[in-house]
């Protein structure tokens, strides 16, 4: 007896072998097919506030967003042949960020911050010295974004021990090609110039203007930061955080750093349909309202800061980017890319600005030899105690200010932007990190 039921339990083991098997590989295949979906399925909650532009609240950097890529398969990008200049530059732009030793950690919720600048050397100094000043900044990787290069402004920026800082320079700047496009061609068409009368090369814009390589390396610089920034390096095309963007003559306050990340944290909830957070009104002039309740209004280009999501809904719009007749890069935002999206472009800030335009020459202005713009430099920003510390409160309401004005949909641009080879440059830049040469191994 003992014997025929040793042998029944072994006849069970060995029919329940293979089916314990079977269970084992179905559960392996069904773990490897929900992980894979996970990373293209969004739930339906999730997808609707990416569409709004919603993101992260910031405690995590890596969050699932956007990432589809929409190429135009017809265009290949077509980047100029650099100069040894632009080479060497571009070899600095891979180089790991410095002061990592000194700041060896990144935390947890950190912001990244890109301060892009051309070549005014004094305002520089004055916003480095801010920098220098906030609160929090050692938790920041500070990206220095040239618009070509220039010895003084790389010294300043070489001297920053304050955070982990790496610098960039645009390798296709004007700035860097003085005789060759995208700088001056010596058979450029120049202002007026008919084409076809003066057998010069290049289109002329909606008020019959022909390109002028310092004024469009306004808007290629930004562009081209961007789309570096977010999708070309290393430190940075991983990361799903908010980044930071000010430029060389925005003062920032020492609160700046606390107050973004709480408008970070606080977006999500406190305004769902905010596409990014603001330290300053989008008037540049504008001080705040004072206020106790937070401010929903039209994204400003004063210390503005948006996530992975909202960076993959203005790549999409590459092409009404690129082809809009603006050498502006904000007004081409605020007159045709924002409207594009649908809904009003709402950003989060607080009733008192945490940064400040103080610089009184335009970006390019002060480096011809005619339209002279200079000042001496000096900031004349006024900081009250309640500037030195975070001053937003998580249970403030918020106040939507509706009426956007400015520049909108409808506006047809400044002109400055008419030559095709500027608009394929453009639209190369929002290429070149996705395209794979079909020659190449």
């Amino acid at each position: 007896m003992a014997t025929a039921s040793s042998h029944h339990r072994a006849r069970l083991r060995s029919r329940a072998a293979p089916l314990l098997a079977v269970v084992v590989l179905a559960v392996l295949a069904l773990t490897s097919i929900l992980r894979a979906s996970r990373h293209d399925f969004v739930p339906g909650a999730a997808r609707a506030a990416a569409a709004a532009g919603v993101g992260s609240g910031g405690a995590n950097n890596h969050t699932i967003a956007q990432r589809k890529i929409l190429l135009d398969p017809d265009f290949t990008p077509r980047l100029p042949r650099q100069s040894a200049l632009s080479l060497s530059l571009s070899q600095r732009n891979a180089l790991p960020p410095r002061n990592a030793d000194r700041f060896p950690r990144l935390p947890d919720g950190h912001l990244n911050i890109v301060l892009y600048v051309h070549n005014r050397p004094r305002y520089l100094r004055l916003v480095v010295d801010s920098l220098s000043r906030v609160h929090g900044i050692g938790e920041a990787l500070l990206i220095v974004s040239h618009d070509g290069y220039f010895p003084e402004m790389d010294k300043i920026v070489q001297a920053i021990t304050f955070c982990q800082v790496k610098q960039i320079f645009a390798p296709y700047s004007p700035h860097l090609f003085p005789e060759a496009f995208p700088g001056v061609s010596s058979g450029d068409c120049q202002g007026k110039d008919k084409a076809a009368e003066m057998h010069c090369q290049g289109d002329p814009d909606q008020y019959g203007n022909h390109r002028s390589p310092r004024i469009v390396s306004l808007k290629h610089h930004w562009w081209w930061m961007m789309n570096t920034v977010w999708d070309g390096l290393d430190e940075t095309r991983d990361f799903d955080g908010h980044i930071l963007f000010i430029e060389e003559d925005h003062y920032i306050f020492p609160n700046a750093y606390r107050n973004a990340q709480l408008l970070v944290d606080l977006k999500p909830s406190k305004c769902p349909q905010c596409y990014a957070i603001n330290l300053a009104p989008s008037d540049v002039k504008a001080k705040g309202e004072g206020w106790e309740s937070l401010v929903a209004e039209k994204m400003g280009n004063i210390g503005y800061a948006f996530n992975r999501t909202v960076w993959r809904k203005i790549h999409a719009k590459a092409k009404q980017f690129c082809t809009f007749d603006e050498y502006n890069w904000d007004i081409t935002m605020w007159a045709t890319v924002y409207p594009s999206f649908g809904s009003p472009v709402y950003s989060l800030r607080g009733p008192r600005r945490s940064a400040a335009h103080f610089g009184k020459c335009g970006l390019h202005q002060g480096q011809g030899l005619s339209n002279v713009c200079v000042d001496n430099g000096d900031a004349t920003v006024q900081l009250d105690a309640t500037d030195k510390v975070p001053n937003i409160k998580a249970n403030w309401p918020v106040h939507i200010i509706k009426r956007q004005e400015g520049y909108q949909a409808g506006f047809k641009g400044w002109g400055g932007w008419g030559d095709k080879r500027d608009q394929e440059l453009c639209l190369s830049f929002a290429y070149m990190h996705h395209f794979k040469d079909p020659s190449s191994p």
